[in-house]
């Protein structure tokens, strides 16, 4: 599985409001809902119980909250770059700015692991970093993981 295959490229966001990880939650969670046409209540619900079992920053400023939705019928991704990086509560203890949201349905537990691990592929690439936190547009952002996905997939 490739980020191509999940990712909204159209609601990539290169410089997203964070404030704080709670409020960064609530507004993928509203980006999510609006583009999928699903509650934003139940997406932030099920985002914030995962929170509960560990942090979804993995450290090098990049998070990837996830979690399984009822009545979503494919996994759904949304990149964004945050205008300024928050306390995440990350496994290294740095501020996250670089987020990658995961929603899938509830039965799809091997795809939405492909998916996480084609994230995590991306991500750990620190030039590849580079180029995300350097990246001054949503083309310029959907180039560079288009370009990450191929050199990934070669």
């Amino acid at each position: 599985m490739q980020l191509a295959d999940f990712i909204d490229f159209d609601a990539i966001k290169p410089a997203f409001p964070g404030g704080n990880k709670r409020s960064l939650l609530q507004q993928l969670a509203n980006l999510a809902g609006h583009r999928l046409g699903l509650d934003p209540a139940t997406i932030h619900s099920s985002l914030a119980e995962r929170e509960q079992h560990g942090s979804t920053g993995f450290g090098q400023g990049v998070a990837i909250p996830h979690c399984k939705i009822d009545g979503l019928n494919r996994i759904y991704g949304l990149f964004v770059r945050l205008a300024e990086p928050v306390d995440y509560k990350a496994i290294d203890g740095d501020p996250v700015d670089i987020i990658f949201l995961l929603l899938s349905p509830p039965d799809a537990g091997a795809e939405h692991l492909k998916a996480l691990a084609a994230i995590s592929r991306v991500t750990r690439h620190g030039a590849t970093l580079e180029k995300m936190r350097g990246a001054r547009s949503r083309d310029a952002l959907a180039a560079v993981l288009i370009g990450a996905d191929e050199r990934d997939a070669a």
